[in-house]
């Protein structure tokens, strides 16, 4: 079993949208969307949830006013000011941290886990989904999103499917780091600007770290021709593969209004074509065919 994480430095590069064109042609795959902050791919997959379960993350302290005695050591303690003067807590206010329920002289204060989103394995028209909705304001998506891969994961080996395509989190931060340890290989999307090479290397530095091949694909290439060849240059110069250049194509707005991929809206168009060369190389890179031979069902419809 294999797993594509479709990556970004930064959000808005249209990973996405690349994601769920990567699925049209995919076979025998099951998608993921470790995007648990800003979930979005189930608006183009339009899933029929058959499983909801609630994601328990972290605590939050609650005292128990019939055991306070109103010494004040947790007020004192609190770095967040979430205890009021009533010796209550403010849910918004409280991190979670747990220093007043160490420190409590008389035990007064739990500290329950909370229920912080749901996930849901779900059904789509290009095969199983596995996705998530974390709360508002709710931390611990890193943990979420290692969850959402591990379901990913038993399902993909449930239904014997030999790929799992996985639209991930934005950035290098604790979700990215969840989402591609352990994975095959990585498609870094990224746009021709400033920021976006900066994003780019960072994101290149932190897969060389945990040792996951990474692909390079140019979307809106042709916004700035002098910043994707400055790219290009970058990407061979650390050697990771190049997939491609993707154009600013208006298809994919219309596409993404429609709730449709790519390959389901409008007509034929260069940018198809363009799509399925990379989905190809993709399939076919060394990262994904380490003995050489394309050897899984995941060939292009």
């Amino acid at each position: 079993m294999r797993e594509i994480v479709i990556i970004s430095g930064k959000g808005g590069t249209g990973k996405t949208s690349l994601t769920a064109a990567f699925a049209a042609l995919a076979n025998n795959s099951v998608l993921c969307d470790a995007d648990v902050d800003a979930a979005d791919l189930h608006l183009l997959m339009q899933p029929e949830i058959q499983k909801r379960t609630d994601f328990m993350g972290g605590s939050k302290a609650q005292i128990k006013p019939e055991l306070c005695t109103g010494c004040g050591t947790c007020r004192t303690l609190c770095r967040f000011g979430a205890i009021i003067e009533q010796y209550e807590v403010d849910p918004i206010r409280c991190e979670g941290c747990g220093v007043c329920v160490d420190f409590c002289p008389v035990q007064a204060i739990d500290f329950p886990v909370q229920c912080c989103g749901e996930w849901y394995l779900s059904d789509t028209r290009f095969g199983p989904m596995v996705h998530a909705r974390l709360g508002i304001a709710e931390e611990n998506s890193g943990k979420l999103v290692s969850l959402v891969r591990k379901e990913a994961r038993q399902l993909a080996e449930e239904r014997g499917s030999d790929l799992i395509l996985t639209d991930g989190p934005p950035g290098i931060g604790c979700p990215v780091i969840a989402a591609i340890g352990g994975a095959t290989a990585l498609v870094i999307v990224v746009e021709p600007t400033v920021s976006g090479i900066h994003d780019m290397e960072r994101v290149i530095d932190l897969a060389a770290h945990f040792r996951v091949p990474g692909m390079v694909c140019v979307n809106k290439f042709d916004l700035n021709i002098e910043m994707t060849e400055a790219i290009e240059q970058m990407a061979a110069q650390r050697n990771v593969a190049l997939l491609g250049r993707v154009p600013f194509d208006p298809v994919f707005t219309h596409s993404m209004v429609a709730g449709k991929t790519l390959f389901e809206f409008g007509q034929e168009t260069p940018t198809h074509q363009l799509v399925r060369e990379i989905w190809t190389k993709i399939i076919t890179s060394p990262s994904m065919n380490p003995l050489g031979i394309v050897d899984f069902k995941a060939t292009i419809q």
